[in-house]
């Protein structure tokens, strides 16, 4: 899907330095912006979430050094867990380790989408490139040059780290009036027209408008009752009538 950066002056007065936004085209022709997240609150995250690992990894190690040879081998493990297992099985099954829930951030494909096993195997593999040669410099470097922010791992995975409060994902269709469409609708049809109505409220007006007016032929109107008479549609497509 296309995408690019958002001008400067476009961006929230609260997103940090280095933040920036990533516009996605979706199959409708509605474009969601991905509020992408810059080095500084990554940084953040990982630092939390490294405090963490060792935190438990020190807590741990007390029990376990009663247990002799068998504790030692135990705790390698145990190890080997909390510094790979940890951020995999969480990116992969919740989009975010515990680090970056407290900084308010997501780990997303880069359509906007969740993230599978492989992609999270993948972005936390290639840490280990990211940390050459010494203090994630590689990844940071790749990182301020990229448009979107990603570090190496994020680029071969096809990820991207956007902050959570402000993510358009989901969305719900304004509840008002109820117009049949004027005409049978194909399944893609009516998809269009419900996905037009959820991403619609976060559109500027002038955007809506434009979108609508590519539906004139359905809606017979143009403009803001264009808007109206597509969101009209769309609850009696979903049932509300």
């Amino acid at each position: 899907m296309p995408a690019r950066r958002i001008p400067r002056d476009a961006l929230p007065m609260s997103a940090p330095m280095l933040d920036t936004y990533r516009e996605v085209i979706t199959p409708e022709g509605v474009p969601l912006h991905l509020p992408v997240a810059g080095p500084l609150p990554r940084a953040l995250a990982w630092a939390i979430d490294f405090v963490i690992r060792v935190g438990s990894l020190m807590m741990l190690s007390i029990p376990l050094a009663f247990l002799g040879g068998f504790g030692q081998g135990l705790y390698l493990g145990l190890m080997f867990l909390l510094m790979w297992a940890y951020t995999i099985v969480q990116e992969a099954c919740w989009g975010r380790t515990l680090g970056k829930r407290a900084m308010g951030l997501r780990v997303v494909a880069s359509d906007g989408g969740p993230i599978g096993w492989m992609s999270a195997i993948t972005r936390n593999l290639l840490r280990t490139v990211d940390m050459l040669p010494f203090g994630y410099a590689l990844g940071l470097l790749s990182s301020l040059f990229d448009t979107h922010g990603r570090r190496l791992g994020d680029l071969v995975a096809g990820t991207v780290v956007i902050h959570q409060g402000a993510a358009p994902l989901g969305g719900t269709v304004p509840v008002g009036s109820v117009l049949a469409p004027p005409q049978p609708l194909q399944p893609a049809e009516q998809a269009a027209v419900v996905a037009f109505a959820e991403r619609a409220p976060r559109l500027s007006v002038p955007r809506q408008q434009e979108l609508a007016d590519i539906a004139s032929p359905l809606t017979g109107s143009h403009g803001q009752v264009g808007v109206l008479r597509l969101y009209a549609m769309a609850n009696w497509l979903l049932g509300r009538r």
